[in-house]
């Protein structure tokens, strides 16, 4: 495993492009999927376990509960577990949740979690909510009335979605303390499959063929950009996800790289 690790990466090298030079990341095997925040990272394994990066090791956060998905970011470590339920990670362990279903959540927004539902309809779960959930009670999240099957939120650059039908769309607010949202926008442009935006605004999704885009031309004037460029990989990926200058991929093989320009 370990030669066929370093051998990808030696083709990764000669491919990579000018942007962005990647390396493989501390070792994690059989990785699924990836989320930073606030300078964390979390990664769950093909089997569902959770894991936290502390310096260069991987440290599972339990060994009873197996997610679907897992996000860090302003409101703390939260996940969907295979039942579909959302957890936070609370005091060293994972509590559960009851009232809506969840199958993807992120927590990166100015406090509120976010999340889609089992019939891909997306929810909001107010920062008082999500900052005051202490393991115990149903928690009420609010319907946004739109469908999509994931979607992410950067404290102060508004929440990127991708529907079913893989088309991309853009808030520039979701309220925190109400979960009230500024309309929503379609982006042309590319079909993704899931997308991902930074603390700092900035935007990378993924390709149903497991190619990597960056939203180009995203300014304080027009947060929803102007276009979409390719990040070289020479590997089809799974996930995606950035933080404080740092480009999370886990590769359709398993691999987890970390990019930097």
């Amino acid at each position: 495993m370990k030669a066929v690790a370093a051998f990808l990466l030696v083709l990764c090298y000669l491919a990579a492009s000018h942007a962005w030079s990647c390396k493989e990341a501390p070792r994690l095997y059989n990785a699924a999927q990836v989320d930073a925040g606030l300078g964390k990272v979390i990664a769950r394994d093909t089997s569902g376990y959770a894991y936290l990066l502390i310096r260069t090791s991987w440290y599972r956060l339990t060994t009873s509960v197996r997610f679907k998905h897992v996000s860090v970011g302003s409101a703390g470590i939260w996940g969907a577990d295979t039942s579909n339920r959302a957890q936070k990670f609370i005091a060293g362990v994972f509590r559960q949740s009851s009232g809506t279903n969840v199958q993807q959540v992120d927590a990166g927004g100015a406090g509120q979690v976010v999340g889609v539902g089992t019939s891909n309809h997306a929810y909001c779960l107010r920062s008082t909510y999500a900052l005051a959930f202490a393991g115990t009670g149903s928690l009420s999240w609010s319907y946004l009335g739109r469908t999509l099957r994931y979607y992410s939120c950067s404290p102060l650059k508004g929440c990127w979605g991708v529907d079913t039908s893989y088309r991309v769309y853009y808030t520039q607010t979701i309220v925190p303390t109400s979960c009230g949202t500024s309309g929503w926008y379609q982006i042309s442009g590319l079909s993704l499959k899931m997308i991902e935006v930074g603390s700092d605004g900035s935007v990378f999704g993924l390709t149903t063929g497991g190619k990597v885009y960056q939203r180009a031309g995203i300014t304080s004037s027009n947060p929803r950009g102007t276009g979409w460029s390719l990040v070289s990989m020479c590997m089809s990926v799974r996930h995606v996800s950035y933080d404080l200058g740092n480009l999370w991929v886990v590769t359709t093989s398993g691999l987890l790289m970390k990019c930097t320009h």
